[in-house]
């Protein structure tokens, strides 16, 4: 079994191969069966979660492993652990050991690419970032991929200075960024408005949302998080999720429902849909767009067969 730690994967996963990867996939057939969830308790008390996202297709069986403890930050440690195992479909033996940190986080940033391609008005120039961890920090390399245009990177972040911090990393690496100290100013001027945080209460206001522009919202995956008010899926808006899976678990979603701003059935498509062509994406240049995702094992599998396919031709 060969393993990949965190730069073995990173390396083999550059977001202008790894956003076609995850096209190819949506677009083929893949079993993906729903996520598992478990509860780790100790003498009664919840310690922590794990989640198990298994997903195959005639080649290849991969099963994600994530560990949530909230209280290894008292321990000086990250609260999150994911490690992604990839086998043999046909025989089960096991081909490599990845950093599930890395899959997750590039997979993520590249399906929010990948709806955008399909849903981001094409002279789109204005990126608005919302967060600054892990995916947050790749989704400027990651929407430049589909959408070359963009020439104004702005951040925005509950905490100014770790904005502050990450706009000066972009602008060192050669990238057009800035930090918004007003976000309902800075979701007006976007264009795209990407959120990647962990909020439990909204943060973009629909009102706030320009005509022709586009909503992504990549961080809560959850009932208890949202980061976008129930107004930002109305008002005729064009709303388009990663799976079937977000109606159940996406926070944003589920309240839009219960506020009536918005139908189950008024979903216009799954990536899979756009990708194979079953659904159409953007009609016009004047009708917001939405993409809900909250994540896939499918997407987990295509990364670790890009990385393991790369490594073995190499």
């Amino acid at each position: 079994m060969q393993p990949f730690d965190a730069e073995a994967t990173r390396a083999a996963l550059p977001l202008d191969r790894l956003i076609p990867a995850l096209r190819a996939a949506f677009a083929a057939e893949a079993q993906v069966p729903p996520r598992h969830v478990h509860t780790i308790a100790q003498g009664g008390e919840a310690q922590g979660t794990v989640l198990i996202m298994p997903a195959w297709n005639e080649a290849f069986l991969g099963i994600k492993t994530i560990n949530i403890f909230p209280g290894n930050g008292a321990r000086g440690l990250p609260g999150l652990h994911a490690t992604y195992v990839l086998y043999d479909a046909a025989t089960g033996v096991p081909l490599a050991l990845l950093d599930g940190n890395e899959i997750t986080a590039r997979r993520t940033a590249g399906a929010a690419a990948l709806g955008a391609d399909f849903l981001a008005r094409q002279d789109a120039r204005r990126l608005l970032v919302l967060g600054t961890g892990r995916v947050a920090r790749l989704l400027p390399e990651a929407m430049r991929c589909v959408r070359p245009g963009i020439e104004e990177i702005a951040v925005w972040n509950h905490r100014p200075g770790g904005a502050e911090a990450l706009a000066a990393q972009w602008r060192a690496a050669g990238l057009p960024a800035r930090a918004a100290a007003d976000l309902e100013a800075a979701v007006r001027a976007a264009d795209i408005v990407s959120c990647a945080t962990l909020a439990t209460a909204p943060l973009v206001r629909g009102a706030w949302l320009a005509e022709g522009s586009h909503l992504d919202l990549i961080g809560s995956f959850t009932p208890q998080m949202k980061e976008a008010d129930a107004a930002s899926f109305g008002g005729g808006a064009r709303v388009y999720v990663d799976t079937e899976e977000a109606l159940l678990k996406a926070g944003d979603l589920l309240d839009a429902i219960a506020a009536g701003s918005f139908r189950a059935d008024a979903v216009q498509g799954t990536l899979a849909q756009l990708c194979r062509g079953e659904r159409a994406g953007r009609g016009s240049a004047r009708e917001r767009t939405v993409f809900k995702a909250v994540g896939s094992a499918l997407e987990d599998l295509a990364a670790a067969t890009l990385a393991w396919t790369a490594r073995a031709a190499a």
